[in-house]
């Protein structure tokens, strides 16, 4: 039970990575998934050995959805007579199984289900359901749990495995005919490569009812392009580019007085696809693109039960030129962008 003495922590996505399952909202293909601190929601007086103990099983699932129909060229809002609206449904399933007292195995499963009305060629309402890319890896507690002094660091490794849907396809209109045509990248549950992210996250107690948390993920994909044709004519752009994706959150947690197993936070969270990836080229089509919004949350604990609510609410919203458009100088893209954000998770400690 979360008492004054705890926070609301931060939970990752690369997600896969989490990648993984909400880094950039809408036309951004980010899809970052964030992990529960399960240490971290329960108050000092709950603790005991049991709650540490190593051969323990920890399931989450993860539910995320928005609407994204607010067009931007760099970080200019724009008005359009026409507007594309991308609807999404992000599921994640997290699992945890404790080693030792400070390793353990994670993996996430994402599920995706969105669709989009395709307002220019090819015309047509998309809809894409699947599976997305699995990651499998281990997180480490720099110091062993519980520990004294009201802090602790962890550090995680996963590697992306290509088993979601990366060429997905949807009905469409073309000169009057209805066509079979490859749905927009964002919609696509995978990108079909391997990758690997790298994360952390932690936590410091500030004073006796409120902690600091921190958490950060980073998608490594180093190959290129994975060969899916999109419906693009423009130079370069004739095929998907395989990106790497970021998530980043910090902030406050405060338990709320005198209710037991309440907790809020207040932070900033960001999260985008780079220009160019930190390993291999950058070729080929994508929107890269940042969002930083506004983070506030809600987290009730009882007994092995965790639930926890986020609402992001955007503040800044940027889409930068591609590799492509810059090499061409092809006039700077656009991207669909949702002004918030639901994010929820319930997690059982077995």
């Amino acid at each position: 039970m979360i008492s004054k003495s705890t926070f609301l922590p931060a939970a990752l996505a690369i997600a896969v990575l989490p990648p993984i399952a909400a880094l950039g909202q809408g036309c951004v293909a980010a899809h970052s998934n964030q992990r529960l601190i399960g240490e971290l929601v329960r108050s000092d007086d709950s603790i005991d050995d049991s709650h540490f103990s190593i051969h323990n099983l920890t399931v989450e699932i993860g539910y995320r959805v928005f609407n994204s129909n607010k067009y931007f060229q760099g970080s200019n809002e724009i008005a359009r007579p026409t507007v594309v609206r991308n609807h999404q449904n992000i599921f994640d399933i997290g699992i945890e199984y404790r080693v030792s007292h400070r390793w353990s195995f994670i993996a996430d499963v994402p599920v995706y289900n969105g669709t989009r009305n395709q307002v220019y060629a090819p015309v047509g309402v998309f809809q894409v359901s699947g599976l997305g890319d699995v990651t499998l890896g281990a997180q480490a507690w720099i110091f062993r749990p519980p520990t004294e002094n009201g802090g602790n660091v962890a550090i995680n490794a996963q590697v992306k495995l290509p088993t979601g849907i990366n060429d997905a396809t949807g009905s469409a209109v073309n000169l009057g005919q209805t066509i079979k045509a490859t749905a927009d990248q964002s919609l696509q549950p995978g990108d079909g490569a391997w990758g690997f992210s790298v994360g952390t996250q932690g936590y410091k107690r500030l004073w006796h009812t409120a902690s600091a948390y921190g958490q950060g993920n980073y998608l490594f994909n180093p190959e290129d392009t994975n060969g899916v044709a999109t419906f693009r004519t423009q130079p370069g752009q004739g095929v998907m580019s395989v990106t790497d994706q970021y998530l980043y959150r910090a902030g406050i947690s405060q338990a709320v007085p005198r209710v037991r197993g309440v907790a809020l936070s207040l932070g900033i969270r960001g999260e985008g696809v780079p220009v160019r990836d930190l390993l291999g080229s950058s070729n080929g089509f994508r929107r890269p693109g940042s969002i930083i919004s506004i983070d506030p949350g809600l987290m009730l604990n009882y007994k092995r039960d965790t639930l926890s609510v986020n609402g992001p609410w955007a503040l800044y919203r940027d889409r930068p030129p591609s590799v492509p458009e810059i090499a061409y100088h092809i006039t700077n893209g656009d991207a669909f962008f949702a002004d918030y954000t639901v994010i929820a998770s319930l997690a059982h400690h077995f």
